[in-house]
């Protein structure tokens, strides 16, 4: 492991489950980097924000001047790029932040990491790793049948997958022309605690505890492979430190499900364990769908098991039930990160 490793995004959902596993189960002393848009929480840290080995740097990873100064300040061992604008409708709806944090931000920190590391000992050089974290989302849409694998080719359909692309492009290119070693993952969608309302799961889960309309995209026969965030940070750990370099490694939950799925289990567990006069599974409301809505994502993750030896240790069933529960039991958490987003309908521009 790196004694001193950056973190980019680590006050957002996957990014602070990330620092707290290393501050918590590691001795690396965590540089964590994040802008503190919407999405992000400090409260998400307040298990390890006080650990000496937790540094935290509000700032923006396009501003060129401090990114290379937090290089030079902490000389990492390695970096973990999580920082991005990662929520499909609002990349419909105001496409320039995606285009401004996940390229000209991602092109930005490379350029400060191949600056800083082509500065290191030949010994060190060949030990750093700049390991680029991206999505399922970049591949497009899988119809009926097949898998996404390393070898799919691009067809992102949104601007937020587009920018995405473009950024696991640039990551590529640092590694082909100038050499930086990186690594890449593209994962399936995370679910777990401390997610923004935002997303479908936590989303489901608010609307139904306030007993509102509970919005399903068009007939919500939309397939994704679901991974539990805390599966997805040990794929992270073991890529980071096992993975080799230049190679993209696909981690995914082996878990479809149609959103029509995930939403009536939600309701059925909350129907169990915080029963209300009627079954949730009543406030299921079909809405107009999403603008160049992708069918399915599915992801062929036998390469990192082959490789690296990681597989998901959470069932759907388990992790979704740990989901609900910590929701239930956070609702100061939940009340903070709904301050700024209320659960209204977002995403639908394209279509006026």
């Amino acid at each position: 492991m790196f004694e001193v490793i950056v973190v980019t995004g680590g006050a957002g959902f996957i990014g602070s489950a990330l620092v707290r596993r290393l501050i918590t189960n590691t001795d690396v002393t965590v540089v964590n980097i994040d802008k503190l848009t919407y999405a992000a929480n400090l409260a998400s840290l307040d298990s390890v924000r006080n650990s000496d080995r937790h540094i935290f740097c509000h700032a923006d990873i396009a501003n060129r001047e401090m990114m290379g100064d937090i290089f030079k300040q902490y000389s990492p061992g390695a970096v973990l790029h999580l920082a991005a604008e990662s929520h499909v409708d609002r990349s419909i709806d105001g496409p320039r932040d995606f285009i401004d944090t996940n390229i000209i931000g991602t092109y930005t920190l490379l350029d400060a990491a191949r600056e800083y590391w082509s500065q290191l000992s030949l010994d060190n050089r060949n030990k750093f790793r700049f390991h680029h974290v991206s999505t399922d989302e970049v591949y497009g849409s899988l119809q009926k049948t097949g898998y996404f694998t390393e070898a799919t080719p691009y067809q992102p359909n949104s601007p937020y997958s587009a920018s995405k692309a473009a950024s696991d492009h640039l990551v590529r290119a640092w590694y082909k022309t100038y050499g930086l070693p990186m690594l890449m993952s593209n994962c399936s969608n995370n679910y777990g605690p401390y997610q923004h309302p935002e997303k479908l799961i936590p989303l489901v889960i608010h609307k139904a505890l306030r007993g509102e309309p509970i919005p399903v995209y068009g007939n919500g026969d939309n397939v994704r492979d679901w991974l539990y965030v805390e599966d997805h940070v040990t794929a992270l750990l073991e890529i980071a430190t096992r993975g080799t370099p230049g190679e993209v490694y696909n981690v995914g939950g082996y878990n479809e499900k149609q959103n029509i799925e995930v939403v009536s289990e939600i309701c059925s567990i909350l129907d169990e364990i915080r029963p209300s006069k009627d079954s949730y599974k009543n406030l299921i409301t079909f809405v107009e769908d999403r603008p160049g809505h992708d069918q399915r994502y599915a992801i062929d993750a036998s390469k990192i098991a082959g490789e690296l030896g990681w597989k998901p240790a959470e069932s759907f069933a388990s992790g979704l039930r740990k989901t609900v529960n910590w929701y239930l039991d956070n609702q100061s958490w939940c009340r903070a990160a709904l301050e700024h987003y209320q659960g209204q309908r977002l995403g639908l521009k394209a279509a006026k």
